[in-house]
């Protein structure tokens, strides 16, 4: 009996120290907005880069471990490495084309509500790229954690977090909705890992702090997490 609970104290450990492990080698890594692109026009930044990280990138690298094919699998639809099937929205793309690696658990975590989101991608390359090209816009339900429960949340495992704002409407700016403002990780231990436009690096922070602080602005709504498959 005491030789088994000492491989599950072992055990434990480990998985411990894997949940506080992922994305800590990047810790310091300095923030630049769209930092990768594929290598040719009209995104000519390149393809991997570990020097530099936006929110969604940091994220990506990580799950990727940092290894080329696999970030490429990741950021593009079927793995072609082109502008056009580059997954954009996470709301719409990303999730979608990513249902191997991840998936929405919030439900299982707390009361949750819908917020319908349409993604115009089309009038966006064209707002935002000048990019003439047919999509159709794409209306998502997405589940999401308002942020009235998010103290009561307690996970064990690392977990990527979506922010979601509720201010919806097609923008002017962008042309298109959008709901997630945000990633980063989620440990278990309450930490939030994510790339910050506002510190300029990837930091750790307390999550239910930072949660606190964004639910302040009345247009963000609250929270998704999304388990790692």
């Amino acid at each position: 009996m005491k030789r088994f609970a000492l491989i599950l104290l072992l055990l434990c450990g480990c998985v411990n120290a894997t949940a506080k492990d992922i994305g800590a080698e990047y810790i310091g890594i300095q923030y630049i907005a769209d930092p990768l692109g594929e290598n040719m026009p009209p995104d000519t930044d390149p393809l991997i880069r570990t020097d530099a990280f936006d929110c969604v990138t940091f994220v990506e690298t990580v799950l990727a471990d940092a290894d080329v094919e696999k970030l490429t699998k990741i950021r593009y639809r079927d793995g072609v490495v082109d502008f056009l099937h580059r997954n954009h929205f996470i709301e719409s793309d990303w999730l979608t084309n990513n249902s191997d690696l991840v998936e929405n658990v919030s439900m299982q975590y707390a009361p949750t509500l819908v917020r319908r989101v349409i993604i115009d991608k089309q009038n966006w390359l064209k707002t935002v790229h000048g990019i003439d090209a047919e999509f159709e816009p794409e209306i998502i339900n997405l589940q999401y954690i308002p942020y009235k429960y998010v103290s009561d949340i307690s996970i064990s495992e690392p977990m990527i977090v979506l922010f979601i704002t509720g201010k919806s409407g097609k923008s002017d700016t962008i042309g298109t909705d959008l709901a997630v403002v945000h990633v980063g990780f989620l440990l278990p231990d309450g930490i939030l890992r994510h790339a910050s436009s506002a510190h300029g690096r990837v930091m750790d922070t307390d999550f239910y702090k930072y949660a606190d602080m964004r639910a302040k602005d009345k247009n963000n709504l609250g929270i998704v997490l999304v388990r790692i498959k």
